[in-house]
């Protein structure tokens, strides 16, 4: 049976290191979008929330996961992020202590869509309907 070393990445995902970097690199982020303006025009009025940071098995690559807190397009954030990426990652290297301050690639985050989605569904009349008749209920 083969040992997995200390750090080393399983099978089942992220090591600890990797997971302990990405909520590093998370909270210092939230941090930094909250204190700073930034100057893109595609992120004038929106309120960003970082749902997730995953960091590669080297961490000197962290892929952020965005969305717009209330109405905002999370694409089109994403885009401005990465924009603006050169500038949030000199900040990041003045805040997170980190050997190597990683390069930051962002991702729309559309798990809020799809939870959405899904109540939507669980709501309609069908599905309401369905789940009445499977209580045992005529």
């Amino acid at each position: 049976m083969k040992r997995h070393s200390r750090g080393q990445q399983s099978a089942g995902g992220a090591s600890q290191r990797q997971l302990r970097a990405g909520e590093l690199v998370r909270h210092a982020l939230v941090e930094i979008l909250a204190r700073e303006e930034l100057r893109d025009a595609d992120l004038h009025g929106v309120s960003i929330t970082i749902g997730e940071v995953r960091a590669s098995p080297d961490l000197k690559h962290m892929t952020v996961f965005v969305s717009a807190l209330g109405p905002g397009d999370p694409r089109v954030i994403a885009r401005g992020l990465t924009r603006c990426a050169p500038f949030l990652r000199g900040r990041l290297a003045r805040v997170a202590d980190l050997r190597f301050t990683p390069e930051l690639h962002f991702q729309p985050d559309v798990s809020y869509d799809e939870a959405r989605h899904i109540d939507e569904l669980l709501a309609s009349p069908e599905v309401a309907r369905d789940l009445k008749h499977g209580d045992g209920e005529p």
